[in-house]
């Protein structure tokens, strides 16, 4: 009997186990706003499906940890993988490594440089940055009449999504209604508060003049509002865009220091890039680009996005 008891939780503990999906998840970097609310997006998911079980690791922004982390999730036999890579252009290697392992592989947020020629059981879960740039950029050029000199804080540039949105900034400026608009002064600040607040204060001190600030990101603008306002300088002699729509950018926003934000879905694709890892553990067809759109978010409509956060 006893015997008979114990082969019975035996195969019960299999099957369980069985039915379990563990997911192995590398960020990039914990320590940041809007990677901590698609981290938190992710697990506050999972903990909602029964049996899926979220390992999630910091990559700490090192290449070199994160493909170690990749190959420690396949040596454990998770059931699939997501990544937010460090380095767009170091997901060539990362892609193989799952593959070979025959390990599905979802990236999240920022775009791998391989996104157009993914192996079979891989896909992108983010928001198209062709959007955001330009919805930023848009209302920037709208606000300041089309006319004006204007300084670009850059993410990092190892990002597609710096580059992308940078190239956005670029491209509305060139457009008719906003070639009255000059970039005086354009510099990666690395999507830190504190590299953009030195970054502002080094063109204030160099006496340089300009009428917006257009950031790549919140964390940046909000450096460049606490140096603009140490030096003095009237929040309404100039327009702060950034995108991401943090709780911090909303509150400066409420405060009347931000103007232009773009709402990026973090929950959204935290959840969105879960459901695609399961799908592709199960063999189920996925998109190899699964897209949520941003949201222009200014004083007008901020209500709206401040329930949402």
């Amino acid at each position: 009997m006893k015997k008979f008891v114990l082969s019975t939780a035996l195969a019960m503990m299999m099957s369980t186990a069985a039915h379990a999906d563990t997911i192995g998840v590398s960020m990039a970097l914990f320590d940041d706003n809007f990677l901590t609310v698609l981290r938190n997006g992710m697990s506050d998911y999972a903990k909602t499906l029964d049996g899926v079980e979220l390992q999630i690791e910091d990559a700490q922004n090192d290449v070199s940890k994160q493909q170690s982390q990749i190959q420690n999730f396949i040596a454990a036999g998770v059931t699939a993988i997501i990544v937010n890579p460090v380095d767009t252009d170091a997901t060539a290697a990362m892609s193989k490594i799952a593959a070979d392992a025959g390990i599905p592989l979802v990236y999240v947020n920022r775009e791998p440089v391989n996104v157009d020629t993914l192996p079979d059981k891989q896909a992108f879960v983010a928001s198209n940055e062709q959007e955001s740039g330009t919805l930023q950029t848009q209302e920037i050029c709208k606000m300041l009449g089309g006319k004006g000199k204007a300084v670009v804080m850059m993410g990092e540039l190892s990002n597609q999504a710096a580059r992308m949105r940078t190239k956005d900034i670029h491209d509305v400026l060139a457009t008719d209604q906003c070639k009255g608009i000059e970039i005086v002064e354009e510099q990666t600040a690395n999507w830190s508060r504190t590299q953009g607040s030195d970054l502002l204060t080094n063109w204030l001190s160099a006496g340089l003049e300009f009428d917006a600030v257009i950031s790549n990101n919140d964390e940046m603008a909000i450096g460049a509002i606490q140096a603009l306002k140490a030096a003095g300088r009237s929040m309404d002699s100039v327009v702060i865009g950034g995108i991401d729509a943090t709780q911090d950018a909303l509150a400066a926003m409420a405060a009347g220091d931000l103007d232009v934000t773009v709402f990026q879905n973090a929950a959204g694709q935290g959840k969105g890039s879960v459901d695609a890892a399961l799908k592709l553990a199960k063999g189920e067809p996925v998109d190899k680009k699964v897209y949520i759109p941003f949201e222009l978010v200014t004083k007008d409509n901020l209500d709206k996005y401040q329930a949402k956060n």
